[in-house]
């Protein structure tokens, strides 16, 4: 009941599943993917459990063939089941079994696998692996350039309802979890892949937004250790992160304010922080809370909000 791809960026080392059903909530189910350990898709008449149990299997090094091959092994109803996996040297595997509803298919490349059933098509596969194959941008791109071009050729053949991207890095450590790089779900919409185009430039404004609000020194704690050129590479990214979020939101505009005034940039400061509670008075408020945080020193409260207040 879907149609994915799971892939790896040689370059990077990233990791990536990316779906599209008419089903809700495919996010919640089928991509599993964890940091130079592998990714897995697991689909059709879906066994949710092959995603953690493959991701344990393919840590404990096994390869995306091996992993594959114990899993339906082990499944008494592996002939519904559809399985695609990448592990953390490139190489994949894929499984379709003989009762997976038609069309069912797959298309394998380097370092990646593309795997459907209930296709409105017999080309989708093929169609997207091509497009992944010859798009630019980054492995999330790439990926979603390739469910574009499935929906394109076919789709899944009841429609579609739900969506989902997922990458991981390529680096192993202790805490996987910080490795997420993209982690986007479209649970329930008429065009879920445009809803997830719209989302990806999104989330990464606001990642640029993150690594500013929870950096030490550059908003938690005393303004200190922060080097000219680290300083303007985040306030370059907060200015492009306010270009993608767009006007009716100023959370980016918000924080560049004030890393502004901690840096001492009282002018620009308080010309951005006016221009930021014009549009909600409310953010002046909010940022005389901060300031006894820490946040803020005295005097740079004053310095941005004193023009603030004399524009509300």
């Amino acid at each position: 009941m879907t149609y994915s791809i799971v892939a790896r960026d040689p370059a990077t080392g990233q990791l990536g599943v990316g779906a599209q059903t008419h089903f809700f909530g495919v996010g919640a189910l089928l991509p599993w993917a964890e940091a130079g350990v592998g990714a897995v898709a697991t689909q059709a008449f879906v066994d949710v459990g092959h995603g953690p149990h493959g991701l344990d299997l393919l840590r404990a090094g096994e390869s995306a063939r091996s992993t594959v091959d114990k899993l339906v092994a082990g499944d008494p109803e592996s002939g519904y089941r559809q399985l695609g996996v990448v592990d953390a040297t490139g190489a994949v595997a894929a499984h379709t079994g003989r009762s997976c509803a038609p069309h069912a298919a797959a298309a394998l490349g380097d370092g990646v696998t593309v795997q459907g059933n209930m296709l409105g098509d017999p080309s989708v596969c093929r169609a997207a692996l091509a497009a992944f194959e010859s798009a630019d941008g980054d492995l999330a791109d790439r990926i979603l350039a390739g469910l574009r071009a499935g929906e394109a050729a076919g789709g899944d053949v009841r429609g579609a309802q739900s969506a989902a991207l997922l990458v991981v890095s390529g680096r192993r450590g202790p805490a996987p979890w910080a490795e997420k790089i993209v982690d986007l779900r479209v649970d329930d919409h008429p065009d879920p892949l445009a809803e997830l185009s719209r989302l990806l430039p999104r989330s990464r404004a606001f990642g640029a937004v993150g690594d500013v609000m929870f950096a030490r020194g550059l908003t938690l704690g005393p303004f200190e250790g922060v080097e000219p050129q680290r300083l303007e590479a985040h306030l370059r990214a907060l200015a492009s992160a306010a270009e993608v979020i767009g006007p009716d939101n100023r959370e980016a505009d918000f924080w560049r304010a004030l890393l502004l005034a901690r840096a001492g940039r009282q002018h620009e400061a308080a010309d951005l922080f006016a221009d930021v509670v014009a549009f909600r008075p409310a953010l002046l408020r909010f940022a005389e809370g901060l300031a006894p945080l820490g946040f803020l020193d005295a005097d740079a409260l004053a310095a941005i909000t004193s023009r603030a207040r004399e524009s509300a």
